[in-house]
């Protein structure tokens, strides 16, 4: 079942009565298996955490320039999707996702962290790369991080390179044009590891904010946040985040004793008070005024 969750983007091609250029998304697609369509036998999407990266891989941007992978990391936790810009349906779903998500996130892109989509299809231009990127900064309504977007396309030995240390697997087929590839993506560190991952198409905002937080190693985010990964606990078998019963347990014991113990410091300066008050003598002026 885990597994199936892992693949559950997994775009099968139809079959041959069905009309050329269409995809589907199967519900009961999982590991690689003997059993899948040949489209399908060597797909998947099973990242492993705290895998490192290549960043010395060459790509180019989608102004056209060259990049190197690496100019994208170093001080600031990097979202990656690997995707195509020619796809029909997947990975427009998986690009909607991602801004959805993060437009509902008080972090900013290119301030708090970098956004990196990786086309796959090395037949892409930066041309395709620069109308997805317009796209999605429409979406994103936030002009102002233009800077933190970047749509890349590559070379065959690039894009191998990268999609193989993700364990990141698709197949092409000629006769509809279409690549059968799973979907998800990875929350990075500022060195390129593989911190957090999320499958499908919908990455809920608080699980993304936590994996952010967690991949820049607490460097970003508030006390709230950093509160909320103490409660819970990512689970790389579901890729989410749950809820830690013993953490929460142990939280509440450590609140209620500082409860209990502040309410005795303030019952007992309460008490010291009223003993000083009752027992202080007379001012001169009230003993004069007693005498006469």
């Amino acid at each position: 079942m885990n597994r199936i969750r892992s693949t559950a983007g997994i775009v099968a091609l139809l079959a041959l009565s069905v009309v050329a250029g269409a995809q589907t998304i199967p519900d009961n697609v999982g590991k690689s298996s003997s059993g899948l369509p040949a489209q399908l036998q060597n797909v998947g999407f099973e990242p492993q955490l705290n895998a490192q990266l290549p960043l010395d891989l060459n790509f180019r941007d989608e102004a056209g320039y060259d990049v190197q992978l690496r100019e994208y990391f170093g001080r600031k936790p990097v979202v990656l999707a690997l995707v195509y810009y020619g796809c029909p349906m997947l990975c427009n779903q998986v690009e909607m996702g991602v801004v959805g998500s993060l437009k509902m996130l008080s972090f900013n892109a290119g301030r708090d962290y970098e956004v990196v989509f990786v086309s796959f299809d090395t037949r892409e231009t930066p041309d395709m790369a620069a109308k997805k990127k317009a796209a999605a900064l429409a979406r994103y309504a936030r002009p102002e991080t233009a800077s933190g977007w970047h749509f890349l396309t590559g070379k065959e030995e690039a894009v191998h390179r990268l999609t193989s240390a993700a364990n990141f697997r698709y197949s092409f087929d000629e006769q509809h044009n279409l690549f059968a590839h799973a979907s998800g993506i990875m929350l990075l560190t500022p060195d390129g590891r593989i911190s957090r991952y999320f499958y499908g198409v919908e990455y809920p905002s608080r699980d993304v904010r936590l994996g952010l937080v967690d991949a820049s190693a607490g460097k970003i985010g508030t006390p709230i946040d950093h509160l909320l990964l103490y409660c819970f606990q990512y689970n790389p078998e579901t890729a989410r985040y749950s809820a830690t019963v013993l953490r929460i347990v142990r939280l509440g014991g450590i609140l209620t004793i500082f409860t209990i113990v502040a309410g005795i410091l303030i019952f007992r300066r309460r008490d010291v008070r009223a003993a000083s008050a009752t027992s202080r003598p007379p001012l001169q002026g009230d003993s004069e005024q007693g005498a006469h």
